[in-house]
């Protein structure tokens, strides 16, 4: 059996963009059971209220939601497990002192196949206050307007 190239999307967190400052970004395996590769295979997950946290020198993911199997048995698996992540000690040492400073979390970012391997993007991220999310939405209007008003005389030239 072939094995499979490039990259398949399964999860995006499109609201941690939203609510919070990206710093850092890492790709970490995780560590499944049979019955969750087989669900996210079928692209069934959400990162929405996720979040990873260091202990004791390793680093957890929780509270995604990988639903349970459709065609699982008695071996299926609880929804919403804490999954190990796989890094490299010199991350995790990173991702710590980051974390460490006040304000700082750790958010899942994708989740997505690699190759044929689970993995995980997650980010060293600080939550935004409310008139930053404000200004971030105007921003994105501005620059829309403005190129949409450049693309209209572009193409008035062209005429």
């Amino acid at each position: 059996m072939a094995r499979e190239q490039g990259q398949k999307m399964v999860a995006q967190n499109k609201k941690a963009r939203h609510d919070y400052h990206i710093d850092d970004t890492y790709e970490a395996g995780i560590v499944l059971v049979g019955t969750e590769v087989k669900s996210l295979r079928q692209g069934r997950a959400s990162l929405v209220d996720g979040f990873a946290e260091v202990d004791d020198g390793e680093v957890w993911l929780h509270n995604v939601h990988i639903p349970e199997y459709s065609q699982g048995t008695w071996t299926n698996h609880a929804a919403r497990r804490r999954r190990k992540l796989l890094l490299n000690r010199s991350e995790i040492a990173r991702i710590e002192r980051k974390v460490s400073e006040k304000g700082f979390t750790l958010v899942p970012l994708a989740l997505y196949f690699k190759d044929g391997r689970a993995k995980v993007e997650i980010a060293v991220a600080r939550g935004k206050k409310e008139y930053d999310k404000r200004h971030t939405i105007a921003a994105r209007t501005a620059n829309r307007e403005k190129e949409q008003a450049l693309g209209r005389h572009l193409k008035g030239m062209r005429d």
